[in-house]
């Protein structure tokens, strides 16, 4: 009799495979208000993301917590909206830190936790030492050039943060052990160490066996069951690239 394969194991969702809930000890995102200044009060870092987490408060006691800008310091203090001066124009005052939307932002300023759509508190780029680059507006669309080189478009109201997120440098430290590879991996609920298919008995994945090694592009049916749908799941094209 064979064994669930590591998919199904995994689909199932049980406590090996489940994020703990320790690893994300707060949510960051954006709250909504629509300007003011807040003083950083507190750096920590959170088991389940790879950029320490800041704790901001304004002088009438909103708080939130939000990724900290690299070179952040406890005191700090940050802006929701414009910084406005006597000489410059709406978007010209920003500094590392501050958040503020995308359509009040000059090309070439590099931003992170960038909304999919306002105010939903920041979905792309939230990783350590990431930031993406603003690139061109067109009406009520910001092109953003992301840290894969590609250029996705948002809408001019979706809020970021201004600056390079922190956490840079992350993987410079060698791991050395594998034990301490296994927490890492485990403080996320990755699935660490990683068996090639390939590489295991036929009763224990459809790749499996050491007959018949055709390392071919294997493409599971829409209403395979949940034990063959393993390989390439419906993909757009397959192939090389015709340049």
């Amino acid at each position: 009799m064979g064994k669930r394969i590591i998919s199904q194991r995994r689909g199932k969702g049980s406590h090996t495979y489940r994020v703990r809930q320790k690893a994300s000890v707060c949510s960051p995102g954006y709250i909504s208000v629509d300007g003011g200044e807040f003083e950083c009060i507190r750096l920590r870092s959170s088991p389940g993301h790879s950029v320490p987490i800041a704790k901001f408060i304004s002088k009438e006691g909103l708080m939130f917590e939000n990724f900290a800008v690299n070179l952040l310091y406890v005191g700090q203090k940050i802006s929701f909206g414009s910084r406005l001066d006597s000489k410059h124009q709406t978007g010209q005052g920003y500094r590392p830190g501050d958040i503020a939307k995308l359509g009040d932002l000059k090309n070439g300023t590099e931003v992170f936790n960038i909304e999919h759509n306002p105010k939903d508190g920041g979905k792309f780029v939230r990783t350590g030492g990431n930031a993406a680059t603003v690139m061109a507006k067109e009406g009520d669309i910001v092109k953003i050039m992301m840290p894969s080189k590609r250029v996705k478009k948002f809408n001019i109201n979706c809020r970021a943060t201004i600056g390079r997120a922190a956490g840079d440098g992350r993987l410079d430290k060698p791991v050395l052990k594998a034990g301490r590879k296994f927490f890492i991996k485990k403080a996320k609920s990755k699935l660490w160490p990683r068996v090639s298919a390939v590489k295991m008995n036929a009763i224990d994945h459809p790749f499996g066996s050491g007959r018949g090694k055709r390392m071919k592009s294997k493409i599971a049916k829409r209403n395979a069951p949940p034990g063959k749908k393993v390989g390439l799941i419906r993909p757009r094209r397959t192939g090389r690239k015709k340049r």
